[in-house]
């Protein structure tokens, strides 16, 4: 006997899966099988991000140098108080604008569909609520305020802590004391089996990993619907109309294409129970696959459709 979808969907890990592998239940009780990244592509994301970042800033910094030259050059024409003023005006532009990048860069990005920053793109994982539902602003601005307690202050502070130690102005226990925060933080991952960082417990969040298959040679490998949104299986044609197509955003359709992808029946059968129960439509049963097929393709050339005229919708919510 197969299991219920609510048993399936309560299992931490995924059969025939990896260690990595497990399952985000949403709201609606529908799980998703998904693959919590690992502690070395979180590493690298982290490590590409601060890169992206200081280069940024770095030419920053070039220009406001340039225009601050350009300033100082001209004070034979000025007053020396309102030259002064000026180049105070730069700097203190160019600090707001450091503070600014540095939490913007993060914040924007997971805020927005992707759930992630450009290193995380690149190394294909992404941040998402271990509860299943929409990834909140507030979830983000916690784990990302927690990252500087957990890497950035106490870095700072040992390096502080050292030049004064080697001054012989402080006592080595403050370097300690600050190592250990250090090293409290940074090894928290390796004693949890989702990798979760402080910041992550705190936010109920977790970072897995966004593969970037296709859906389009996933279905073609199944055979269950055609393009038109007629099913193989039954000879039924599912056309959906713009009411019906407009209830779900870009999120739901990219949650929808994993699910396709990995094929999970009692996951299928759930999700195909919760859109019919959405729009309208009786369930039926034993043609899941073709409906879900054909709802995807049909939604996904409606988004496509409206971004080209410059709409789009981020979620169900919005």
């Amino acid at each position: 006997m197969k299991p219920s979808a609510p048993l399936a969907a309560s299992r931490s890990y995924i059969e025939g899966e990896t260690k990595r592998s497990r399952a985000i239940v949403t709201p609606e009780g529908i799980a998703i099988p998904t693959v919590v990244a690992s502690r070395s592509a979180r590493v690298g994301a982290l490590m590409l991000d601060l890169l992206i970042l200081s280069l940024a800033l770095f030419v920053f910094d070039l220009l406001l140098d340039l225009l601050a030259g350009g300033v100082w050059r001209g004070a034979r024409t000025e007053p020396l108080g309102q030259t002064s003023a000026v180049l105070e005006l730069l700097y203190v532009i160019g600090a707001i604008v450091g503070f600014a990048a540095w939490y913007a860069y993060f914040l924007a990005q997971e805020l927005g569909p992707r759930g992630a920053t450009l290193g995380k793109r690149i190394l294909g994982i992404r941040v998402a609520a271990r509860n299943g539902g929409r990834l909140t602003p507030e979830a983000v601005i916690a784990r990302n305020l927690l990252r500087d307690v957990e890497i950035f202050y106490p870095i700072a502070f040992m390096f502080f802590t050292l030049r004064l130690s080697l001054m012989g102005e402080v006592s080595s226990g403050l370097l300690w004391a600050a190592m250990i925060w250090f090293l409290l933080f940074a090894l928290f991952p390796f004693f949890n089996k989702d990798a979760l960082r402080a910041g992550d417990i705190i936010a109920g969040t977790w970072v897995v990993e966004a593969p970037k298959t296709k859906l389009a040679d996933a279905m073609s490998a199944q055979g269950a619907a055609t393009i038109e949104g007629s099913s193989e299986l039954t000879g039924v044609r599912y056309q959906f109309g713009e009411a019906e197509l407009s209830v779900y955003g870009e999120h739901e359709l990219q949650t929808l294409e994993r699910m396709l992808r990995d094929g999970n029946d009692e996951a299928l059968f759930a999700v195909h129970e919760t859109i019919c129960r959405k729009i309208g439509w009786d369930p039926g049963a034993g043609d899941e696959r073709a409906f879900l097929e054909a709802f995807y393709t049909q939604l996904r050339a409606r988004l496509e459709n409206d971004m080209r005229f410059g709409k789009r919708k981020a979620d169900k919510f919005s």
